[in-house]
This record gives C-alpha cells, sequence and structure tokens, in this order.
C-alpha cells in the first residue's frame, strides 16, 4: 500500500448543490495553492494531494471558505500507489473526479557536473514521474466513465532548456513526450477524456526559498514574474475548455518560437544571462533546508506566493489573447468573409 493519509474537510455539514471535483497535486503552496481557491470559487469540490500538512489545512480552508468541500490527500507524488489511493478516495468521499491537475515539481539550482545522482532521481520522480502516476491514476477512474480532463502544468523551460536547472528542464521535456504520446492514443481509441498542457513563464512561488540551491546567491524566477493567479487562471480555464496547450505569458511565446527558430542565438544568449537573471544580489545560505527530500510546510503555511510580489505581474495580456483564440480566430473570420461579401456586391454593380 501507498503511503496516503487523507482528511476530510467539510466544516458545517451543510447540503451543497453537487459540484465539479477537481483533484490538484502540489496543492499546498504556490500555483496549486491558488488554482485551488480558483476551482472553489468557481464551484468546485477539490482534492488536495501535496506532502505538507500545514499548507493542506490551510489550502483546505480557502476552498472551504469559498463554500465547497476539500479532501486534504497527504501524498508524495513520487508513490506511485500513494497517488492511486488517493484517485479512488476522492471518487469515493467527493464523486467522480471531473479534472486532475498534476502540478507537483522540485528542482536543484546547480551546474550538472556538480549535480549528484539522487539528485536527478529525485527529480525526475516528482517533476516527471509524479506526472505520469497522477496522469494514469486519472485515466483508471475516468476510463469507466469514458470523460474528464487531465491538466499537464509544464513550463517555457518544457521547450527551450536554461542553465543552471538541467533536471527540472529534462523533466519538463519528458513531460511533452509523454503526454503528447498519450494524447495521440486517446484520439485512437475514440476516448472522450482529454489531456491539455499548460505552459507557464516565471511565477512568484514560495519554490525559490525551498529549492536546493547550490549557487552563490539566492534564486529568483527569471523576470519578468507573474503572480500565481496567472496561472491558476489559465489551468481553470483549460479544465473547462481542453484544447491542447495553452501559452501563458509573453516571455513563454519567445522561449517556445525562439527555440523553432533560434536555437544557437538562445543557447549563447542564455549563457550570457540566464546565469545572472536566475539570481538575486543575496547570498545564499549554504545551510538552509531545502524541499527536496522532505516536506518543509509541515508546520508552517507557506502559502501561494513568494517574495517576489513587488515586482510580479497579477495579468498577462497574452494569456488573455490566448483565452480568447476562438473568440478572435471566429471573428477574424467572419470580418474576411464580410469583406468578402462587400468586394462581391460592389464587384456586381
Amino acid at each position: 500500500m501507498g503511503n496516503l493519509v487523507t482528511t476530510m474537510r467539510d466544516r458545517d455539514g451543510r447540503a451543497r448543490p453537487i459540484g465539479k471535483v477537481a483533484v490538484i497535486t502540489g496543492a499546498s503552496a504556490g500555483v496549486g495553492r491558488a488554482t485551488a481557491r480558483r476551482f472553489a470559487e468557481q464551484g468546485w469540490d477539490v482534492g488536495l494531494i501535496a506532502r505538507g500538512r500545514a499548507g493542506l489545512e490551510a489550502a483546505a480552508a480557502e476552498v472551504e471558505a469559498a463554500g465547497r468541500r476539500a479532501l486534504i490527500m497527504q501524498a508524495d507524488v513520487a508513490d506511485a500507489e500513494a497517488i492511486d489511493e488517493a484517485a479512488r478516495a476522492a471518487e469515493e468521499q467527493l464523486g467522480p473526479v471531473n479534472v486532475w491537475v498534476n502540478n507537483a515539481m522540485t528542482s536543484v539550482f546547480s551546474p550538472a557536473i556538480k549535480m549528484k545522482p539522487d539528485e536527478y532521481r529525485r527529480v525526475t520522480e516528482v517533476t516527471y514521474l509524479g506526472v505520469v502516476y497522477g496522469t494514469l491514476a486519472a485515466l483508471r477512474v475516468m476510463r469507466p466513465r469514458d470523460r474528464g480532463v487531465i491538466v499537464q502544468v509544464g513550463s517555457a523551460l518544457a521547450y527551450r532548456a536554461i542553465p543552471l536547472q538541467s533536471a527540472y528542464c529534462a523533466a519538463k521535456h519528458a513531460i511533452v513526450g509523454f503526454t503528447d504520446s498519450l494524447r495521440s492514443e486517446l484520439i485512437h481509441d475514440a476516448s472522450r477524456i482529454s489531456i491539455t498542457h499548460v505552459h507557464l513563464p516565471a511565477i512568484n512561488t514560495p519554490q525559490f526559498d525551498w529549492v536546493r540551491n547550490r549557487l552563490k546567491y539566492r534564486g529568483q524566477p527569471v523576470p519578468p514574474i507573474y503572480e500565481p493567479e496567472v496561472a491558476a487562471k489559465a489551468i481553470v480555464h483549460a479544465a473547462e475548455d481542453p484544447r491542447r496547450e495553452y501559452l501563458v505569458g509573453g516571455e513563454t511565446y519567445k522561449a517556445i518560437y525562439g527555440q523553432k527558430f533560434l536555437p544557437g542565438w538562445l543557447d549563447r544568449y542564455l549563457a550570457a544571462h540566464a546565469y545572472d537573471g536566475q539570481q538575486t544580489d543575496e547570498p545564499e545560505d549554504p545551510n538552509r533546508p531545502d524541499y527536496l527530500f522532505a516536506s518543509l510546510d509541515d508546520d508552517t503555511d507557506a502559502g501561494a506566493h513568494g517574495r517576489f510580489s513587488d515586482e510580479a505581474a497579477d495579468s498577462s495580456p497574452a494569456l488573455e489573447l490566448s483565452l480568447r483564440q476562438r473568440e478572435i480566430a471566429t471573428g477574424a473570420i467572419a470580418a474576411v468573409m464580410a469583406a468578402v461579401g462587400v468586394a462581391l456586391l460592389a464587384r456586381r454593380r
């Protein structure tokens, strides 16, 4: 059996309208925390998976405050059996799982030459295999009904790797390969289960105080930085309208399309700029604890936001365009057809 601890949070036991059910991994902090809150605000009951007890309790309280039920599922996503148990627990205690969000991740800031084998193994187990295990667990409960949506929370780094995060970048690349393969299989089987990818830019989360860091200075997300609520908006939208993928933030577009057309130039640009871009001017404490192998929010809730709120944007024009892609395309087609109609009418006259 896997190592899973569950707690149902429904404080007042009031009758509530039957809601949809979303399960989120990495739900105790950062993007997962903001996403849980947004789902609840839009009428979803939420299953919360993470390692840290304090963060999970606080996330559940926010779901309850929005009038929805929360199921705390304390587990490590690298434990495949525990994640299978979590999927079954969500079905039994919340109801049929409509959406499963694979969001949990970990990373190490370090030159590759200084990385240790167990660090590569652990980042792969959490950031890549955690997504595989979560996806398979979701499929097992969704397939009997032949419906549901799986959301993979990706990154611009899934297409364009940067220095000093080789383990994380490799894991995010692997998720794209796994997801594309599975998507083709679902299409082949004429399945009504959808799988979508949401690729994020730099987000202001607590991970930069939790990540294992072998660099001289404290880590930071590469600017421009966005608040986790921007990511949450995209993830919930993707759950309700599951296109193949969503790109969040202008820098994500630049990274992905730059890699398509100018990969060699990007190699040199990142070599010159990405070292300083991932570090502040504050010295790192080499003895501080990190979250690679043990949770840091068992006793203290870190919340959704990191220490970069003064410079983080709370909206993204590029995201708004992405969310309205169909509307924009429909409007453009209608405008072209109208112009053609006017031209034909004028020609007849």
